[in-house]
């Protein structure tokens, strides 16, 4: 798999049927190993190590209801009050963040209301908070450490 633009990390990795999987903490399983979800990976190690946030508060892969539509999210990080604080896209490497990826997230997060998005391919990484009360959103370096 391709070097992200994250700090190297140790992964567990399975091999069967000829199809590698990569084993999930959040969600305790194999899963097969996409280029997306390579990513998804490297975000949920990021999440864990570098800002420190505790396991119970991360969901991967759900389903959220979107204008009636079901669609699935790559991750979230949730508050200690169930609220949501960061809601996170994840692309494979080979797709370019565009303004359509932002808008796909914009729309996932009007049934969410989270506090900071993460858009990555694993190469390209983008935080924003979000400013609701003027309706936008502001770039951010990074995001902030966890906090209780």
């Amino acid at each position: 798999m391709q070097k992200l633009q994250f700090p190297t990390y140790t992964f567990r990795f399975k091999n069967s049927e000829n199809k590698v999987s990569i084993f999930d903490e959040i969600r305790k399983k194999f899963i097969i190993l996409t280029p997306e979800e390579w990513v998804r990976q490297h975000v949920v190690r990021f999440l864990l190590e570098e800002k420190q946030i505790p396991k119970s508060l991360i969901n991967v892969e759900k389903v959220v209801k979107v204008n009636g539509l079901k669609k699935r999210y790559d991750a979230v990080v949730y508050n200690s009050d169930g609220s949501i604080y960061i809601l996170v896209e994840c692309k494979a490497p080979e797709v370019k963040i565009t303004q359509s990826v932002f808008d796909q997230i914009a729309r996932y997060n009007l049934a969410m209301d989270s506090e900071y998005l993460m858009v990555t391919n694993g190469l390209n990484h983008y935080f924003c908070q979000m400013d609701y009360e003027k309706e936008k959103y502001d770039f951010l370096p990074d995001l902030p450490q966890y906090k209780n």
